[in-house]
């Protein structure tokens, strides 16, 4: 869907007015800026007073909520690395038990083997989900800052075209 008005995008988020705009819908508008016209969304960030202060604050919300997510993931990481210990200590010490079959010796290094296999897996998952999460951070914080960029450069070239400061 493009919108090609304010009033739209105020319906869209649900507010009436600019200054009932809440972190939580700065982050939606931001996120409906590439279905926006340029000449909308410029207007519409010129009329921040402070996009600038709230830009930050929403940065570092993002930043807080990044942080959070990468210690209760390194958290759950460090309880599955911890089992896969544990469990391969249980087999070898299985596996050191006096005379064993040649059956079950095999099955105990297997298994061994097999959680091994099963960690590198669970790393790999992790390693793609720090990816997307960094990801979907650097896009938000990015499309923040673009945003105030373009406003600063609309301004910067608004001025220059009537005559003002350059």
């Amino acid at each position: 869907m493009g919108y090609s008005s304010e009033l739209e995008i105020k319906r869209e988020l649900g507010i009436e007015t600019w200054r009932e705009l809440s972190k939580d819908k700065l982050l939606r508008f931001v996120a409906m800026m590439p279905d926006m016209d340029t000449e909308v969304a410029l207007k519409v960030v010129e009329q921040f007073p402070s996009f600038k202060d709230f830009a930050v604050e929403v940065v570092g919300a993002v930043e807080t909520a990044y942080e959070s997510t990468l210690k209760t993931n390194e958290r759950s990481g460090d309880h599955v690395h911890d089992a896969y210990g544990d469990i391969r200590t249980i087999l070898k010490a299985e596996l050191d038990k006096g005379e064993l079959p040649w059956e079950q010796r095999r099955w105990l290094v297997e298994q061994i083997q097999e959680t091994g296999r099963q960690q590198f897996i669970k790393d790999s998952e992790n390693k793609r989900f720090l990816d997307s999460v960094l990801g979907k951070v650097v896009m938000g914080a990015g499309g923040i800052v673009v945003l105030g960029l373009a406003a600063l450069g609309g301004r910067v070239l608004e001025q220059r075209g009537t005559g003002g400061p350059s």
